[in-house]
């Protein structure tokens, strides 16, 4: 992992056009599906984020061959040697979406044992919609301080029916994993939805488990003991896309997207029109362009699992909102503990109020300006990069390694737009200090205030 900062300077007019790699969203669920599989598969369009670099690493861990072109984007994994059922807490501690292989594994060995799940600190993210809708499926979970245990007998397995509390997309995909193997139908109702769902579950079904949706947000599984390896193309990151549209609209710029399926955008692209920016969709659905307006005004919104306005995006378009004219009443429903970018941003100049865990109040201001400050999640990461090419003097972003798991070169990409980025490599203990450094800072000036 690269330690450092990223230095941001302002940016003005961004142009050009950019592609995007394939979603992180999808790739990780899809490259722990491959566990269901004997054999090589070849997953392309693969993003080389530092998330992926772990999964990769656990894949490994568990027997699986793993090579990874980082040049063509394309992963070939033959998992025909996993043995081991095990994920410790090394791995899962760096990475959400490790918690993912449990359904999988509990398909193909019978058995599982992860360790809890870590990532970004945008929320508790409970495992207990995982740990009820298996054992609707038959499967023994024990619960431990730091870990799971679960074992499932494949062969007395019948027909069940899962009800979610809430369209969770990590347990939607653990249970259509299992259900993958499974000769007779399995069914989830409020399942989540997305476009990366959709994806994952047409590996599925190219792995020949049979799939199908039905009315109101039913989805339905019957597996077979047997799965073939595959070859699929990632889906484009929608989140990567949204990103340079942002870019394009705060630097009153012009950026072009070209391998975006649009309609996965649409409230987004809606609420960038609403703000007065142009958005030129490519009558084929895929390629999206935005020219940044000079005045835009403020749009509220509330995040929500899709097709709603996507969680993922909230960060950054705060950033965008706090330089529109106007107020705008942002409202978070899919994490609890997803305004933490609020502070920074207002070290910035920004003019936000926190009104709960999930509610902000933003008052557009006419300038941002150059700071030191730290992210602390992916899209967090974003977001200050945003306000970074909008800012008056340089940004120094902390906490690079968030944007690291969720961005493959997205610095280099916006660079090649016209945007003053780059990254600054230091050692840890240079690293550790710096921030150490802005903490204390930023502890006696609130003291003071």
């Amino acid at each position: 992992m690269i330690n450092g900062y990223l230095l941001v300077e302002k940016s003005e007019k961004l142009q050009g056009e950019a592609s995007v790699y394939g979603a992180k969203n999808a790739v990780l669920v899809i490259m722990a599906s491959l566990i269901l599989t004997r054999g090589k598969s070849v997953l392309k369009n693969v993003p080389n984020s530092a998330d992926v670099s772990q999964m990769i690493l656990l894949l490994k861990n568990l027997g699986a061959k793993v090579e990874f072109d980082s040049i063509s984007h394309q992963l070939e994994v033959d998992t025909t040697e996993i043995t081991s059922f095990e994920v410790g807490g090394d791995i899962m501690g760096k990475m959400r979406a490790s918690i993912l292989v449990m359904g999988s594994l509990l398909a193909r060995e019978g058995r599982a044992k992860v360790a809890l799940p870590g990532g970004c600190l945008i929320g508790a993210r409970p495992v207990d919609f995982h740990i009820k809708g298996f054992r609707k499926m038959g499967v023994v979970v024990e619960e431990f301080t730091e870990h799971l245990e679960a074992t499932f007998e494949n062969d007395q397995a019948t027909e069940s029916r899962i009800v979610l509390d809430y369209p969770s997309v990590g347990a939607t995909e653990n249970f259509a994993m299992l259900a993958a193997s499974i000769p007779c139908k399995t069914t989830i109702i409020n399942a989540a939805l997305e476009p990366e769902v959709f994806d994952f579950l047409d590996v599925l079904k190219k792995m020949g488990a049979e799939v199908w949706c039905e009315a109101p947000a039913t989805l339905c599984v019957r597996g077979k003991k047997v799965l073939n390896p595959v070859v699929h193309e990632i889906v484009a990151d929608r989140l990567e896309a949204g990103a340079f549209l942002l870019a394009a609209a705060v630097t009153k710029g012009d950026i072009y997207v070209s391998n975006m399926k649009t309609e996965y955008l649409d409230i987004f692209l809606s609420k960038l029109e609403e703000m007065g920016h142009k958005v030129f969709v490519d009558p084929s659905g895929v390629g999206v362009r935005v020219i940044g307006c000079n005045n835009p005004k403020a749009v509220s919104f509330k995040t929500g699992t899709y097709p709603g306005f996507p969680t993922d995006l909230q960060a950054p378009m705060m950033a965008a909102q706090s330089l529109a004219t106007g107020t705008s009443l942002v409202e978070e429903t899919v994490f609890e503990n997803r305004l933490m970018h609020v502070s920074e941003l207002n070290k910035m100049g920004a003019q936000i109020t926190a009104t709960s865990t999930s509610k902000a109040t933003v008052r557009g201001v006419d300038l941002l300006y150059g700071s030191a400050v730290i992210a602390s999640d992916i899209r967090a990461s974003c977001a200050l990069v945003l306000a970074g090419l909008a800012a008056e003097g340089k940004t120094e972003i902390y906490g690079i390694h968030h944007w690291l798991r969720g961005y493959d070169g997205l610095e280099k990409k916006l660079s090649k737009l016209g945007a003053k980025i780059s990254l600054i490599e230091m050692t840890p203990q240079e690293e550790a200090e710096k921030i150490m450094r802005y903490k204390e800072v930023k502890k006696a000036t609130s003291v003071s205030v």
